[in-house]
């Protein structure tokens, strides 16, 4: 019996993006920070910016894509190496958006990514515990110590020490970044990042704690 042609695979919008991610990991950049370095919108990498807003996948623009090889000093065959198996042997974390996270559905009550919302990865050059997700920060708030673009890696298993940099989600829904001041039998204390003002929380109002132990900017 002949051999049938193989079916040819379609290239996918999460392919694409996930190999624009990959590049800009290559180059020790965040998706915004290769935007910028590229001359354009820094926010033109961004999650945000691959749905329109009425349900559509947007794709990267071809003189976008090619201004981010140049900017990043890659070929065109690099970038379709990173679409296929480019990147095997990495490290990959799931990505959500910071502005998303306090949304329900996206975390069990150990902190640990669960359900959707988690369509995107980002690579890491070393390997980290199983449960570790990113966060992609969006807007101002969060200045001086991370500015929009920049994903934050977190990780629900790593112990928390005074000093440490943590997301906390409360039970009420809210997600905060902030420095652990103080964490004590029935209350912790956490210093914002852009006044220093510090927030007292009574541990019954606190869904989980977890260390920022990476940081791409």
């Amino acid at each position: 019996m002949a051999k049938q042609p193989r079916t040819p695979r379609m290239l996918t919008h999460g392919q694409v993006w996930a190999a624009l991610d990959r590049l800009a990991e290559r180059a020790g950049l965040s998706a915004s920070g290769l935007a910028r370095r590229s001359g354009l919108d820094p926010t033109a990498f961004n999650k945000s910016k691959r749905i329109t807003p009425d349900g559509r996948e947007r794709w990267p623009s071809t003189e976008s894509l090619a201004k981010a090889l140049a900017a990043s000093g890659s070929s065109i065959d690099t970038f379709v190496q990173l679409i296929g198996d480019g990147a095997r042997g990495g490290h990959f974390v799931p990505l959500l958006g910071l502005a998303q996270a306090a949304g329900a559905g996206h975390f069990d009550e150990r902190g640990h990514p669960t359900g959707k919302g988690w369509d995107h990865q980002v690579a890491l050059s070393t390997g980290t515990e199983d449960h570790a997700f990113a966060l992609e920060i969006s807007g101002d708030a969060l200045k001086p110590a991370y500015r929009d673009g920049d994903i934050i890696v977190v990780s629900p298993g790593t112990p928390v020490r005074r000093g440490d940099r943590v997301v906390v989600k409360t039970t009420g829904g809210e997600v905060m970044v902030g420095e652990l001041q103080r964490r004590l039998a029935k209350t912790l204390e956490l210093q914002s990042f852009r006044d220093e003002a510090e927030q007292t929380l009574s541990v019954d109002d606190v869904a989980w704690i977890a260390r920022v132990v990476w940081v791409r900017q």
